[in-house]
């Protein structure tokens, strides 16, 4: 039987091309703004909604949402609290949420629904979680594009930006939600573990061939695209988790296109030499 006959790679790809949408959108401003940290918070975060979504018997996606939604918050409200020493918030709330997981964790019942969301499961996404996953993700999709030029602004230059008439604080607050939704959503289909890898790798990747912040964010786009779809053939094939090969196939093409750049620039290192 082909790939596509059976209903759940249907499900998986449909949610998978719908993440990587989504996340590298998001990872775009996240990695200008260098606040790369934020998503291993948020995702370590959103196992403790995990955990209390499954112990109060509501869908651990919605807990997830939840729980990283007022973690991002958070680690907003102290950033603007301490603003020389920022990072302190967002290890402040990565230990909060890793410590709720853990004494949470032992109140569920089912421990193979909760460590599917370390490592993902977008084999095993119900009708549920598939409905929740494109509303979300087109609710990001949405926002972002709406925002774009004010995002693009606060992300080079927040005081030029305010200057401007940007409403500053509104438009991080917007994106700190969407942040923390599509950390949430994307922690059951790649896992928690991972999740930030896959929000930083694609546009890792784009910044090594891309000289603009929109030719950035479409080649994260497509690198994000391609490296699910590779990422869940692979893993059909060959009978592996893929969440892990999805993040796997984005470093080994992060290493490819570093090394092919590095290899050009001797190459016209070389030409101008002769040259001369």
């Amino acid at each position: 039987m082909g790939i596509f006959e059976y209903i759940f790679m249907r499900k998986a790809f449909l949610v998978g091309i719908l993440i990587a949408l989504i996340i590298p959108c998001i990872g775009v401003i996240i990695v200008l703004k260098r606040l790369s940290m934020i998503g291993d918070a948020l995702s370590h975060t959103s196992l403790a909604g995990v955990a209390a979504g499954l112990i109060f018997n509501i869908s651990p996606v919605l807990g997830a949402v939840i729980a990283c939604t007022l973690a991002a918050i958070s680690i907003e409200a102290i950033r603007k609290k301490l603003p020389k020493y920022s990072e302190i918030s967002i290890v402040l709330i990565m230990s909060l949420g890793i410590g709720l997981a853990g004494v949470l964790s032992d109140k569920v019942k089912s421990t193979a629904s909760f460590d599917s969301f370390l490592f993902g499961s977008i084999l095993s996404i119900t009708n549920l979680e598939v409905y929740i996953i494109s509303g979300l993700s087109a609710l990001v999709l949405i926002a972002f594009l709406i925002l774009y030029r004010e995002l693009f602004y606060i992300t080079f230059d927040e005081k030029s930006a305010r200057l401007s008439g940007v409403k500053v604080n509104v438009v991080n607050f917007i994106f700190t939600v969407l942040t923390a939704v599509t950390v949430s959503i994307a922690s059951r289909t790649v896992g928690a573990l991972i999740v930030s890898s896959m929000m930083v790798i694609p546009v890792a990747c784009s910044m090594q061939v891309s000289k603009s912040y929109f030719t950035t964010v479409i080649f994260s786009v497509l690198f994000a695209l391609g490296f699910t779809i590779l990422g869940l053939f692979v893993s059909y094939y060959q009978g592996l988790k893929p969440g892990s090969v999805i993040v796997l196939i984005g470093v080994i093409s992060f290493l490819i296109i570093a090394l092919i750049k590095k290899v050009f620039t001797l190459l016209r290192k070389i030409k101008v030499t002769k040259e001369v």
